[in-house]
């Protein structure tokens, strides 16, 4: 076997344990989010307002109870978008919603547990366009300044959802700060040090596109169509500065655009970056990766590298409101919470980084061993990212 098929192999063995890996869990449509603001509220106690997916919120419960009846009004009212009905639903079984929620969720300080009791009725809120439930609980602590939140809500058990996220927001204690909490980190404490929270949310950006399989597709369209190191860094870069620039808006309240315009716009746009470089090499064949003449500004680009460039961030922009939708941000959270997005934007380009490190060498490689290699297996690449695309595009405009 000669060394460019060796080259050709083991990029082909890297590419595959990134499809097994990502596969399972896609960043849009098999996971939910949880949000939890954390106060002090009246005589002492801690109050929390949870915000739950209302049709998980139902299934998960009835499925917990036993209870049927449950399952059929609370589904009936969610295919009716009827939010009267929704709430009435959850507020007849009052009792087994909140035993649900206070089975998984849960409040101690000083390691002795907190008491919940629930203030108010429930009330439905929309988030990206999905049903949410929101439940107030006063929790009765001993006194103490530092208190500990732990979550195990709608876990893979269930076997509804995968990779349920908690954020969490809290001003309680003199302290004030956010945290992304899951099965791998399903606890936290309100006297965490700024290190910790933000390590949390690092953590959670690289998971967000390591099991992303869009995100990951997307990102292998870029280097296969990248013909040297200097394209593909500044085109992860300024992906990663343009969703960072939407992520941010999103999260001030600034845009909310549908999740429904979204995500097929993010399926075209994979479709687009690597049926880009299968138009490049078909209208140019072998000579698909040489560079025009370079400009004279600090990049070095040609006028494809720009034009390229503008396209990447374009999609940029469009990726970021996903990943706003993916964490349901659609509405105004605390500085603090968004400097911990600014670090879960970190946590997604160290990640991009590392990748294409270690993928973009091998191509190198193979396009220098046996440039025909080299062409059939980004072509090849290219053009099975770009059927996926069109797939997802399809299936998200119809609904499919």
């Amino acid at each position: 076997m000669s060394r460019a098929v060796r080259t050709a192999v083991l990029l082909a063995s890297f590419l595959g344990m990134i499809f097994l890996g990502a596969a399972p869990a896609s960043a849009h449509g098999f996971s939910s989010v949880v949000y939890v603001d954390v106060t002090n509220g009246d005589d002492g106690h801690v109050r929390t307002k949870l915000s739950l997916e209302y049709d998980l919120f139902v299934v998960s419960t009835a499925d917990a109870s036993k209870d049927d009846p449950l399952f059929r009004a609370g589904t009936a009212a969610f295919d009716d978008r009827d939010d009267r009905a929704m709430a009435a639903a959850v507020t007849a079984k009052a009792d087994e919603a909140i035993r649900y929620v206070t089975d998984r969720f849960t409040v101690s300080s000083d390691g002795q547990a907190c008491t919940a009791t629930r203030a108010g009725d429930f009330t439905m809120g929309v988030q990206e366009g999905v049903p949410y439930t929101t439940v107030l609980l006063d929790w009765t602590c001993p006194r103490a300044d530092e208190h500990e939140v732990r979550t195990g809500l709608f876990p893979d058990s269930e076997g509804y959802v995968k990779g349920t996220k908690t954020i969490v927001t809290y001003e309680m204690d003199g302290h004030s700060g956010s945290a992304a909490l899951d099965a791998n980190m399903p606890s936290f404490s309100t006297a965490q040090t700024w290190y910790q929270r933000f390590g949390e949310f690092f953590r959670l950006g690289a998971e967000h596109l390591l099991t992303g399989i869009d995100h990951i597709l997307f990102l292998l369209a870029l280097i296969a169509g990248s013909r040297r190191p200097r394209e593909i860094v500044l085109a992860a870069t300024s992906f990663t500065l343009a969703h960072s620039v939407t992520f941010m808006l999103a999260a001030l309240g600034v845009v909310d655009v549908p999740a429904r315009v979204v995500e097929p716009i993010i399926a075209l746009s994979i479709a687009v970056v690597a049926g880009w470089y299968l138009f490049r090499l078909w209208r140019r064949g072998d000579h698909a990766t040489d560079l025009e003449t370079a400009g004279h500004s600090h990049f070095s680009l040609d006028r494809a590298g720009w034009t390229r460039l503008g396209v990447v961030f374009c999609f940029g922009l469009v990726h970021g409101l996903g990943f706003a939708g993916a964490l349901g941000i659609t509405e105004a959270f605390s500085w603090t919470l968004l400097w911990s997005l600014l670090v879960f934007n970190v946590g997604i380009e160290v990640v991009q980084l590392a990748i294409i490190a270690v993928v973009f060498p091998l191509l190198i490689l193979l396009r220098r061993r046996s440039p025909k290699a080299g062409l059939w297996a980004t072509g090849a690449i290219s053009a099975g990212v770009s059927v996926m695309g069109l797939v997802w595009f399809v299936q998200r405009v119809f609904g499919l």
